[in-house]
């Protein structure tokens, strides 16, 4: 069972896909600015601001590769945009919630692309961790990204749920 609204174009919600870019953009900027590379800034007692720099994907995932993972995370990046570009458009009129969903992926994809061609990284500056145990460092597009993924597994949920009622 998918929220809508009448009549609206699926696409009117990249919007947030465009916001998203902004934001992250934005706050990385800003991050590169203020921050020194590596070194901590405590916010809160479980938050660091620390601007770190990733050239391989979630999680630093190929990392420490010759260079060879720029072109290819970045070609993913560019099909998989296409790809959300394509799944929204083909959504049915006035569903809300999945084309807001993809919207903040795509917008979180499109973000660390552009990292990606400009820098040959990824900046990352939020660093959420519990004592000593440390989360991987992650930004806004990130952030964007699992929103939109956790939305769609509550589409998912929601619509086993409606069939199930249904039968």
């Amino acid at each position: 069972m998918t929220n809508s609204t009448e009549g609206r174009s699926p696409l009117i919600w990249l919007w947030l896909a465009i916001a998203a870019v902004v934001l992250d953009q934005v706050t990385k900027i800003s991050a590169e600015a203020l921050l020194t590379y590596a070194q901590p800034v405590p916010v809160l007692p479980v938050l660091n601001m620390t601007l770190l720099y990733n050239p391989g994907a979630a999680f630093s995932f190929l990392a420490d590769q010759g260079g060879w993972q720029r072109w290819f995370f970045t070609g993913i990046s560019v099909a998989v945009s296409v790809m959300l570009v394509v799944w929204i458009a083909r959504l049915p009129r006035g569903t809300v919630w999945l084309p807001i969903a993809l919207s903040l992926i795509l917008g979180g994809a499109i973000g660390n692309l552009i990292d990606r061609v400009a820098y040959g990284h990824v900046v990352d500056f939020i660093s959420v961790h519990w004592g000593n145990r440390y989360f991987p460092a992650f930004n806004i597009a990130d952030s964007a990204i699992t929103l939109g993924a956790m939305m769609m597994v509550v589409d998912v949920i929601r619509e086993i749920k409606h069939e199930r009622a249904s039968a």
